[in-house]
């Protein structure tokens, strides 16, 4: 697994590539937002770990460019513990944000996350590019759940629609009505995962377990950050409905 160091400070970034190549990590290192950019051009990575406080640009800013540029994992590694930091970041396309200080072992877990969960996207990216059929007629499984009926996680169909949601795990494409809806790797699977069992209730440490990492210990913030985020996007916050003291559920707007 490669991995692309973006921070410029010596005292950080020195003992942080000591620590993940002892993990088996290949590091790589840069100091500034361009050569992050021209480095991640040039070289394959599989995660990029993005600090906010660079010398010469604005780590937000970098985070969009590479965003744009490709789907690499980005996890920003940063000192801003401010919440609306952590939604820009988010909303900007990073897959994790975390905070300094933090352990070695959390952030190899988170690491090791993001890229198991975007391995099969890659995969089933490269398969689609010549035979693609988003509306999902004879290449996949479709789902209708009308708000409870919904096939269970364990066997997630390819193409789940609720209501006038449509959430295609082959292609990772979502729509409304119709309507395309972009969201960042992380929404879609938090998505895609209530839509398994729509109208079922999941509770909060399964939302993230499932979604974030099987070892989750962090704050469980993210969670409404990206939730408050996919309401925002999908266009009516009925989607997703909060339930007290428990967790989350997707449900069609006709209910």
């Amino acid at each position: 697994m490669r991995v692309l160091i973006v921070e410029d400070d010596d005292a950080i970034a020195t003992p942080l590539a000591k620590g993940l190549e002892r993990e088996g990590l290949d590091v790589d290192r840069v100091e500034t937002g361009t050569a992050a950019l021209e480095r991640s051009a040039t070289a394959r990575f599989d995660v990029v770990l993005l600090d906010l406080g660079l010398p010469d640009r604005d780590g937000f800013d970098v985070c969009r460019e590479l965003r744009s540029r490709s789907d690499v994992p980005i996890i920003v590694v940063t000192a801003r513990s401010e919440e609306v930091d952590r939604v820009v970041g988010l909303e900007l396309g990073a897959d994790d944000y975390i905070v300094k200080p933090f352990g070695l072992r959390e952030l190899v877990a988170r690491i090791r996350a993001v890229v198991r969960r975007r391995g099969p996207v890659l995969a089933a990216d490269d398969a689609a590019t010549g035979n693609g059929h988003g509306s999902g007629n004879g290449s996949g499984n479709v789902t209708r759940a009308a708000g409870g009926n919904g096939h269970g996680a364990d066997h997630p169909a390819s193409v789940v629609e609720v209501g006038t949601l449509t959430v295609d795990r082959r292609t990772r494409r979502v729509s409304v009505d119709g309507d395309p809806v972009a969201l960042t790797p992380k929404e879609f699977d938090l998505l895609a995962f209530l839509a398994d069992d729509a109208g079922a209730v999941r509770p909060r440490q399964e939302l993230l377990e499932n979604v974030w990492d099987p070892h989750w210990y962090g704050p469980t913030k993210t969670l409404d950050v990206h939730v408050a985020s996919l309401r925002k996007k999908l266009g009516d916050s009925g989607w997703i409905e909060t339930v007290r003291g428990v967790g989350f559920r997707l449900r069609a707007r006709a209910e």
